[in-house]
């Protein structure tokens, strides 16, 4: 009867729910609670962390939170420690970062007594890819926060200063402290004059939530902004350029966090231009950068056509350069071998350059799973790449470890995440997409958490109840049956779902060459480069499937430390989720479930499809819980993934059967559209 009766409550008091357009995140307001906040000193970000547990408050009413900047040998860096109602940390950011620690605790039904938190990386920073016309690569939560076009462009509006402070706030929220605020693909024109006048205005509205600015900067600055001829790291007049150009910016951004350089990658200038190296171009600028505390995240994204496997080419480029480096130099990794695919092992970067500081860079716009469209939680992906063993110094080097300073000495430690926060008034496109921005702070915070945990936490915080009054504490229960348990197990399976649907047993890089969107296993044309085709990588033909990186193919497992090495060259041992990636198998190869290689792939991709039905399901039957705008953005977008599941399925697998002649499975769904219909249609056209 209890049962009964607190459902009747959830449905009556939400049922007048507000509509809400997700601009409030995961910080939505709830009536506070009295709280009497105090403090040593005054300061403005003291200030902010008062306003924040005064205005958010949701813990007994008339409590008293004292505020203390203390030295503690247990809090590292921007840490803190919480205990009976003290928030102490041993600078003012920890103390900001404690109390959204606590009012999180306290909404989600956490311990706030004997809290110990540090942040495992320095500098945890999101690389936001906007372009200074104002659009976005990758990105799809409308327009630039920073830049737009036309005459007006380096005028700052108030209300440009609002969105950057609520932006800087979000970050802090969850313990991102530093912002590359244009593309990796960048403009020299960042570098110039005019435009640091508008990164000085942008670090001004950020800094009194700790959040630092970094610029991507083009390598040929000094030729297209300095009027030099060589861009040469060695040249003294190029030298002096970057100094002089360094000590400007710090005239005006005395706390400016230093350079993100993408070079010698997919046609952006490097050194190797002047036949230098990667350590002749990084350790230039971090020595112009290092006076002032500034460092250079030097991106290890490097290709090119030369080589039988694209997968090997970072490791090669790199290792050899190991202990060559300045300390205020740290090399930038994707997660994987490739590029930021639905599933890839982890780079075999991680752990083998063990004199260099190394950063993982993880991708929070869906550039490669479904855009704004697909709903996928991405914090198992990232999650499965942070607790990925190593073994570079034995069993238990996971990438976390080997590049949070657990095992290895570094200087600075930090993370990127690659993010699609625009102009969106939700910020991310997709209401769940913020989930995925939300999980990189978490885990930049404590690369330890579950996914489990944080998706919870961001659940609770995004889409409980507003009101707290007693009645609706009674329907505590309905709502976490009804709404949180679901949805929860949604997200967590989301992720897995993409990959089945996508590219499964190990399959990679895939897609249509409209804009990373789609399935186009087939796309081939001439006169571009192969190892920007699909064939290159799922290499189908009559007998079989898959890349062989083992010693009969490229020799990429050589990269990573045994027992890996033995591991992925067995393929009775490789675990089945890389199968296809390490191994070239016949289509009739035997899988552990018994099946053949080509039945269990289209169990998968049926799987896929299957999962992600079931999701509207789940969906719908979480309406009462849920604003009617949100509700059906949502449902809209599902409506939308499972034409696109569906179509990945009948495309792939019928692709495939043209070179392996077989039959589907006898109690599997036939496909309901033609490979010929598919193969000619634009993924987003196709009805």
């Amino acid at each position: 009867m209890k049962i009964i009766l607190s459902f009747v409550v959830v449905l009556l008091c939400i049922g007048t729910l507000k509509a809400e357009n997700g601009y409030e995140l995961w910080l939505r307001k709830h009536p506070a609670k009295a709280v009497n906040v105090t403090t040593s000193k005054q300061s403005a970000v003291l200030d902010m962390a008062k306003k924040e547990l005064t205005e958010g408050w949701q813990g007994k009413a008339g409590s008293t939170i004292k505020l203390i900047v203390k030295a503690d040998k247990d809090i590292k860096g921007d840490g803190f420690k919480i205990n009976e109602g003290v928030i102490q940390a041993n600078n003012e950011l920890g103390i900001l970062y404690g109390a959204f620690e606590l009012l999180r605790r306290v909404q989600t039904g956490e311990t706030t007594d004997n809290v110990v938190s540090n942040p495992s990386y320095q500098r945890r920073v999101l690389n936001q890819w906007d372009n200074l016309n104002g659009s976005m690569e990758h990105g799809f939560g409308g327009n630039s926060l920073f830049w737009h076009k036309g005459k007006d462009s380096l005028t700052v509006t108030d209300a440009e200063r609002n969105r950057w402070r609520d932006y800087a706030r979000a970050n802090a929220s969850i313990g991102i402290n530093g912002s590359v605020i244009d593309n990796v693909n960048a403009s020299p024109m960042v570098l110039s004059t005019p435009y640091l006048g508008k990164v000085k205005e942008i670090a001004a509205s950020m800094r009194p939530y700790g959040v630092r600015i970094y610029l991507a900067v083009n390598f040929a600055s000094p030729i297209k902004v300095g009027g030099l001829k060589t861009a040469d790291p060695l040249d003294p007049g190029v030298i002096k350029w970057w100094q002089d150009k360094a000590k400007e910016i710090y005239a005006l951004i005395p706390d400016f966090g230093g350079f993100l350089v993408k070079a010698n990658s997919e046609g952006q200038p490097g050194p190797q231009d002047y036949k230098r190296t990667h350590v002749d171009g990084a350790n230039m600028m971090a020595d112009a950068l290092k006076p002032y505390g500034g460092i250079v995240m030097w991106r290890a994204f490097v290709y090119s056509t030369t080589d039988a496997d694209r997968a090997k080419q970072a490791y090669q480029e790199f290792v050899p350069l190991d202990g060559k480096f300045r300390d205020n130099v740290i090399i930038q990794v994707k997660n994987g071998p490739v590029d930021f695919q639905p599933r890839e092992p982890f780079s075999p970067l991680f752990g083998a350059m063990k004199k260099t500081s190394v950063m993982p860079e993880f991708q929070i716009t869906q550039e490669y799973l479904g855009h704004a469209i697909h709903l996928v939680f991405l914090s198992s992906m990232w999650e499965e790449c942070l607790k990925s063993d190593t073994y570079q110094e034995g069993e238990g080097s996971t990438v976390g470890k080997v590049t949070d300073g657990s095992i290895y000495p570094q200087k600075y430690t930090a993370i990127a995440g690659v993010a699609n926060v625009g102009l969106d008034s939700s910020w991310c496109g997709h209401p769940f997409a913020a989930a995925n921005w939300y999980a990189f702070g978490r885990l930049a915070w404590n690369n330890t958490l579950t996914s489990d945990q944080i998706a919870k936490e961001w659940l609770v915080q995004t889409f409980s109840p507003r009101e707290t009054n007693e009645t609706l504490l009674t329907a505590t229960t309905a709502w976490n049956s009804g709404f949180l348990l679901p949805v929860k197990k949604m997200m967590l399976q989301s992720r897995e779902a993409a990959v089945n649907y996508m590219m499964p047993l190990g399959l990679h890089h895939m897609f249509s060459a409209y804009e990373h969107y789609g399935p186009g296993p087939w796309y081939a044309p001439p006169r571009v480069r192969v190892d920007w085709t699909p064939p290159y990588y799922h290499k189908a033909d009559a007998k079989g499937l898959g890349f062989d990186r083992t010693k009969t193919g490229s020799d990429a497992i050589s990269q990573y430390k045994e027992p890996l090495q033995s591991v992925f060259a067995d393929v009775n041992k490789t675990p089945e989720i890389y199968l296809l990636w390490f191994h070239h198998l016949p289509w009739d190869y035997k899988m552990k479930s018994g099946r053949s290689l080509w039945e269990e792939l289209c169990y998968k991709y049926q799987d896929g499809l299957t999962t992600v039905r079931d999701f509207q399901k789940i969906w719908d039957n979480a309406k009462p819980y849920v604003d009617s705008q949100r509700f059906a953005d949502v449902q809209t977008r599902l409506m939308r993934q499972t034409r696109d599941a569906q179509i990945w399925k009948d495309g792939v697998l019928q692709y495939f059967q043209t070179f392996n002649n077989l039959p589907f499975p006898p109690d599997m769904e036939r496909p309901m559209t033609t490979l010929k219909y598919i193969e000619a249609t634009p993924p987003l056209n196709i009805k």
